[in-house]
């Protein structure tokens, strides 16, 4: 018997971003990462650019001179992995040109 899980879709994610954005920047965040992260390992480079993008402007609105500060609260959203840190530097490394 194998566990899988399976990845919510970019219109699942999208929804949950505007929610979080109203409510909880740092989780929306979180959900502009996976965005990126779930559509460009789908090919879709241009659309994932723009949740980069998104996702550095959320991250320019928190500190992020600790740990702690730029630990994230999820392991994953809606499936896709997230790094145990997020910050402008994790997010330029793993998306490179992109970010």
């Amino acid at each position: 018997m194998t566990n899988t899980i399976r990845l919510a879709s970019p219109a699942e994610l999208e929804a949950a971003f505007q929610q979080e954005l109203a409510t909880d920047r740092w989780a929306a965040a979180e959900t502009a990462y996976a965005l990126a992260l779930l559509l460009r390992d789908a090919g879709d480079w241009s659309t994932s650019r723009e949740w980069v993008t998104q996702c550095l402007q959320l991250l320019e609105g928190f500190p992020a001179d600790t740990e702690d500060q730029v630990a994230t609260k999820r392991t994953s959203v809606g499936g896709v992995p997230l790094p145990n840190y997020l910050h402008a530097g994790v997010v330029r490394e793993r998306f490179g040109e992109q970010a």
